[in-house]
């Protein structure tokens, strides 16, 4: 085995999202006098996280796919050529079939799949269909390893009998505990958010596209507001269909209540200073980053019984809901969860740090150590 592994990672791009603070968490705690990281980013730009996994030590590579199929693989396998790599680790879904078998065919001894959601949200055409058993039928040739963050995910990607090939397993997401152990100024954020210090407030954090929901949950902040109008709504991030969602909360008359601060890479000290409860109605998920980070900070969440229960460490701070149950009793056990007591932060952390969602307790070094043996 070489002193140093060199590691490819293969991406859409290091912005700011579950997958990819996870994967800067992991570099944060990984054995870099073994272990040598690359990022390949397949997106227009690089990424918000960027410039703090170089600052870790890894070393980021831009490949856009770009409107040309072919030139992108020529390109992503001189990649591969010169890099010489000892692990490729593809978190492309589906695509990482093909990942995975131009990686095979440049002599890449390791070659992991990675599945981090339950399906890639593409209608089911004939010619998506096809794409998928292709990629499926690659995948199962050419991964010599496959991570998933749950079952679900797992069974997605890799088959309904994923279980029985010794290739395949759960890889759970940690999250990096010290940003909520760090103090924080409750009056100092607020007012940065413009929300009164004593307001109670009902946090979300998501990229705006269709499988977040914020279009449900909009209709959910309107119910709140006819039981108490006194709240507050923090809605973190953005994409796509940030400004419909905005513009219907004007529809709704909430503008006055909900605050849109973007992107932000204090998710941890928003939650604690900034946040009574936490609201994820998604339509589908992976294994959400957000949901673990909203525990550890010590949140009650009402959660869309669409996402995997395997989420849940504290049990008594989670309330699962269907979304059939409509806007209205979604803003009723919102508003319960407001007027209930808050959570012991300290509890919650302390429960968190004796499990696999804690970074520091992650095994993917080992891992990549141990498969090249």
């Amino acid at each position: 085995m070489p002193s140093r592994l060199r590691i490819l990672h293969a991406l859409g791009s290091m912005n700011i999202g579950g997958v990819e603070t996870w994967l800067l968490h992991a570099l944060k705690y990984a054995d870099r006098d073994r272990l040598e990281f690359h990022i390949c980013t397949f997106g227009p730009q690089a990424g918000m996280y960027a410039s703090k996994t170089e600052e870790l030590g890894a070393k980021i590579l831009r490949c856009p796919i770009g409107a040309n199929p072919w030139s992108f693989r020529s390109r992503f396998q001189r990649i591969l050529r010169e890099g010489h790599y000892d692990v490729v680790h593809s978190h492309v879904h589906f695509f990482s079939g093909a990942i995975l078998r131009w990686a095979s065919a440049e002599g890449v001894p390791i070659r992991i799949a990675h599945s981090h959601t339950t399906q890639d949200g593409k209608a089911d055409t004939l010619a998506r269909k096809c794409y998928r058993r292709l990629m499926k039928s690659w995948l199962d040739r050419y991964a010599t390893h496959g991570f998933a963050v749950s079952t679900t995910a797992a069974t997605n990607l890799f088959g309904k009998k994923w279980h029985t090939d010794r290739r395949f397993s759960i890889l759970h997401y940690g999250i990096d505990l010290k940003p909520f152990q760090e103090p924080i100024y409750w009056d100092d954020t607020r007012k940065e958010l413009q929300i009164p210090k004593d307001a109670l407030v009902v946090g979300h954090v998501g990229r705006f596209d269709a499988p977040k929901n914020q279009r449900f949950l909009v209709e959910v902040a309107h119910e709140v507001l006819k039981k108490r109008p006194d709240v507050h709504f923090l809605f973190v991030g953005d994409g796509p269909l940030r400004v419909e969602i905005q513009e219907r909360a004007r529809e709704l008359g909430l503008l006055d209540r909900t605050h849109f601060p973007g992107i932000r890479t204090d998710v941890p000290r928003l939650m604690r200073a900034a946040m009574n409860v936490f609201v994820f109605p998604s339509l589908w998920e992976g294994l959400p980053l957000v949901i673990i980070e909203a525990q550890a900070a010590g949140l009650r969440c009402i959660v869309s019984d669409a996402v995997t229960n395997e989420v849940s460490i504290l049990p008594e701070q989670l309330q699962w809901l269907p979304l059939s149950a409509g806007a209205e009793t979604w803003a009723s056990e919102t508003v319960h969860a407001l007027e209930r007591e808050r959570i012991v932060r300290d509890a919650a952390l302390q429960a968190i740090a004796q499990t696999d969602f804690c970074t520091q307790k992650s095994a993917l070094s080992e891992l990549y150590l141990t498969a090249m043996k």
